[in-house]
């Protein structure tokens, strides 16, 4: 299926590994013009040479003022942005911090806030764009292992659809994505953190986890994250344009009614 994205420009944070990286290549494999940001040059330059086609790394970090600041000198506008940037760690509640809190929030929801800041009132000059916010399941429904991760989660879908609200009558649109479980370095080293059986083979231990604390999953297995890129694809293109203010989920039917 062609996506009509030949020709245009994205940003996606987070972007040298995981969702964000097959994100970022499946955009430029439709033809996008894609910016990809990161901490340090060696992980960049390897995720640009993966991507392959046009593209754009840029060292920055937007979970601080002054590396989106870095960021929005060097590409000062964007057809697409994908807030991906995230982190996530499992933790008692009890023993979440203050400074946890404001971590997570920092990274997770304000480096999304200040990007869009700055590109959403141009996409409305323009009269076209795309925002995308890469939650997750725990938006809806909070974790228990870390219930400050879901926190920001809910607070980015409060944000995308508030600026949705702002898009009417225009060629901008404004969605959130919502991954559940999906294969990567780290969910394999936190799945393993959390399952009783930890010296239990790959395989089995994701069998657990599945089966004791994501027992909703219809599909029962992680979620690839060419299977999410496909999805945020979709949303970026014009074909997408009567999609607007929801919440799109790619989350193996966790959550079992709409919400």
């Amino acid at each position: 299926m062609d996506l009509k994205l030949l020709g245009k420009s994205a940003i996606v944070t987070g972007s040298t590994a995981g969702i964000g990286l097959a994100i970022a290549k499946r955009l430029a494999d439709e033809g996008v013009a894609v910016t990809i940001t990161g901490r340090t040059q060696a992980k960049l330059d390897a995720a640009a040479a993966q991507i392959g086609g046009n593209v754009n790394p840029v060292l920055a970090d937007p979970a601080t003022a002054d590396g989106a600041a870095a960021l929005i000198a060097a590409v000062p506008a964007t057809d697409i942005l994908v807030n991906n940037l995230g982190i996530y760690e499992a933790k008692d509640f009890a023993d979440i911090s203050d400074a946890d809190w404001h971590h997570l929030f920092e990274v997770n929801v304000v480096s999304g806030a200040r990007l869009a800041r700055h590109y959403f009132p141009q996409m409305l000059a323009a009269n076209w764009g795309r925002i995308l916010f890469i939650a997750s399941e725990s938006g809806l429904l909070p974790p228990a292992e870390m219930i400050h991760y879901g926190m920001t989660k809910s607070a980015q879908l409060a944000i995308s659809r508030g600026l949705a609200e702002h898009t009417r009558g225009t060629g901008v649109t404004v969605n959130s994505v919502l991954p559940g479980p999906t294969r990567s370095e780290g969910i394999v080293d936190f799945i393993q953190s959390v399952v009783e059986n930890k010296d239990a083979p790959e395989a089995d231990r994701e069998a657990e986890f599945f089966t004791r604390m994501r027992p909703l999953s219809l599909i029962k297995r992680l979620i690839e994250a060419d299977e999410v890129a496909a999805m945020v694809a979709y949303l970026a293109s014009p074909l997408a344009a009567a999609t607007n203010g929801a919440a799109l989920r790619v989350e193996g039917g966790m959550i079992p009614t709409i919400a």
